[in-house]
């Protein structure tokens, strides 16, 4: 990501005479520059939002150059492993965008109108914003004024769902002024902008959660006519990251955290993802003997939700033998690009054989082949013996046939007790969230069931905090110094699980850290 120089934004005018030079006397076409754009757009959301955690891609593809970008980008999603849809109103009736468009339906692509879209798109993961370009004057008209109006209305929609969508757009987000950005207060808030060739003056006002500049495509001659500041493109990537990360409020008010700290987990897993982190999943495991001596080991998270954290693994290798042991553990995350860190504790249990089986079917073969033949911890004479292994499970299984799952390999879950969220400063004066599970159990007859909106406890009033099927009461906040800040809370968790005439209720507290 290039962040220490300063890179050059173009004028409406600029963009405009930059086009016609590329087209003009350096030969190239509308379809080739097309090509580049919509495969630097695609390039840009695989880096970030990965097909596996963001599958369902909506296209939103306006009549013009940028449409055709968003038809092209639709077409390479595809072929990385997308779940494509396609919104193109008022299409363009020349040679190439037809042509565009018969590639989409070739890939069986479906094209969805406007009416059919579903409410506040909440059956996608990523919306691509590729309705109007640079060259764009005046107001939107019908239907784009109402397409472009309930994309700008999403991110409120989002948050009082907390749901994770996220909304692209390429070059210019529909709705914006090129030189002035968002002038009304209306237009599409992207989290993610695609700049091509380079970014427009508007982009200055972009505040989301990254930025990239794609179009590989700028010859010196045109460098250096118009004095362009760009970064390096590194190896063969069509895009780059510019700009900054979005910066952590290392000031954040007790009132601004999350009361569910899954929810509060989920915010910071994304922020980490949007820092451009490589593997932001990765977790340290640490583990111990029945005489706890411990061990500590990275892993990958496959998947996280309110049973827990989820990872796989060979059930013979150490960590495995150890869980059988102990199945006290706990799981360090580390994002060093935003000075955090959270840690959870607490009981590891192997999922079902059917989850296990679930996530197995999604591997790749070439990776899932590799725990059928490896013994993990165990000692080898060399690395040729796993490589003859490998080969002949292979010709066991040839291509087209099932690789079954070993016996030996499954997913584990962490169980949470307890959360601690770090936030460093560089004033070392951190921030410290502690929350701790104490389980009990109660049984309460259904329909003798009253829960209001306050309560008076023992400690003092607290308030409820509604989460999903759950109910989180605040009960305190206290500070201390000395070197860290340490906020602390204490909370009361109702889950509400109703299985016939009984309710189970599970409390839990935050302590100081």
């Amino acid at each position: 990501m290039e962040d220490e120089k300063p890179i050059s934004y173009l004028t409406q005018q600029q963009a405009a005479e930059i086009d016609e030079l590329l087209v003009g006397p350096l030969s190239f076409t509308i379809d080739q520059l097309m090509e580049l754009g919509g495969l630097s757009v695609a390039s840009a959301i695989a880096e970030v939002y990965r097909p596996n955690e963001h599958n369902l891609v909506l296209v939103i593809c306006g009549p013009g150059n940028n449409g055709g970008h968003g038809l092209v980008a639709a077409r390479h999603l595809h072929h990385f492993g997308y779940k494509l849809f396609v919104c193109y109103p008022n299409r363009n009736l020349k040679p190439l965008f037809t042509g565009l468009v018969t590639q989409l339906d070739s890939l069986s692509i479906p094209f969805l109108s406007i009416e059919s879209l579903p409410r506040e798109y909440l059956n996608f993961d990523i919306i691509v914003d590729a309705i109007f370009s640079f060259s764009f004057h005046g107001n939107p008209k019908p239907p784009f004024d109402n397409l472009i109006r309930s994309l700008a209305s999403l991110r409120e929609h989002y948050q009082e769902r907390k749901k994770s969508r996220f909304v692209v757009s390429v070059d210019i987000p529909s709705g914006w002024h090129v030189e002035e950005g968002d002038i009304t207060g209306d237009g599409i808030k992207p989290d993610m902008l695609v700049s091509l060739t380079a970014p427009k003056l508007c982009a200055k006002a972009f505040l989301g959660s990254y930025h990239f500049l794609g179009g590989r495509f700028i010859p010196p001659f045109i460098v250096q006519k118009y004095k362009l500041r760009l970064p390096p493109y590194n190896g063969t990537s069509m895009c780059v990251q510019i700009g900054k990360p979005p910066r952590t409020n290392l000031k954040a008010r007790p009132e601004n955290v999350e009361a569910d700290p899954f929810v509060q987990f989920k915010k910071w897993l994304d922020d980490a993802a949007a820092a451009g982190l490589k593997e932001p999943k990765a977790v340290s495991l640490s583990t111990a003997t029945k005489d706890g001596k411990p061990s500590s080991r990275v892993v990958l998270l496959k998947k996280f939700d309110r049973r827990g954290f989820v990872w796989c693994s060979n059930y013979g290798s150490r960590k495995g033998r150890e869980i059988s042991e102990n199945p006290h553990a706990s799981l360090l995350f580390y994002w060093n690009i935003l000075n955090r860190q959270v840690r959870v504790e607490g009981f590891v249990q192997k999922v079902s054989n059917e989850e296990s089986e679930e996530y197995f079917c999604t591997r790749p073969r070439e990776i899932k082949i590799v725990p059928a033949v490896s013994k993990t911890s165990t000692e080898i004479s060399g690395r040729e013996i796993l490589h003859q292994q490998c080969k002949e499970l292979e010709e066991k299984y040839p291509e087209g046939t099932t690789i079954p799952r070993p016996v030996n390999w499954g997913g584990y879950r962490l169980v949470p007790e307890s959360f601690e969220f770090w936030q460093g400063d560089e004033s070392c004066v951190h921030l410290r969230l502690f929350l701790s599970f104490r389980f009990c159990r109660i049984y309460i007859n259904c329909k003798n069931i009253h829960l209001s909106s306050a309560h008076t406890h023992p400690h003092g009033c607290v308030c409820f905090f509604v989460c999903g099927d759950e109910w989180w009461m605040l009960q305190h906040v206290y500070f201390t110094r000395c070197c860290s800040l340490y906020i602390s809370y204490s909370f009361e968790l109702i889950f509400l699980l109703f299985l016939t005439s009984s309710v189970y209720l599970f409390s839990s507290t935050f302590c100081r850290g």
